[in-house]
């Protein structure tokens, strides 16, 4: 298994929710590195990076997000994977 890099827009009610501080507590219990944040449409955008196994766990906890959220959809979109971050954080 190698490393992965995705970026995953969630759509639902995501904003308000604790969906990015969560985001970043499942991120370090999978050790993904890369960034989430708010975007203007009212979606959540991440881009998360690590081995296979881990990406694929914490797109599949996009699905869920935290007790709040109401998740309509979610759009992965796979990219090469870079390297380029050391931690995980969330952009505001």
């Amino acid at each position: 298994m190698g490393k992965l890099r995705a970026r995953v827009l969630i759509k639902g009610r995501v904003q308000g929710v604790f969906f990015r501080a969560e985001t970043g507590s499942q991120a370090y219990r999978l050790g993904i590195v890369g960034w989430v944040k708010n975007r203007w449409d009212g979606r959540v955008e991440a881009v998360l990076e690590g081995e296979e196994k881990a990406v694929q766990k914490m797109i599949s906890w996009c699905y869920k997000g935290p007790p709040a959220a109401i998740i309509e959809d979610v759009e992965v979109k796979w990219e090469d994977y870079k390297g380029e971050f050391t931690s995980f954080s969330i952009r505001y």
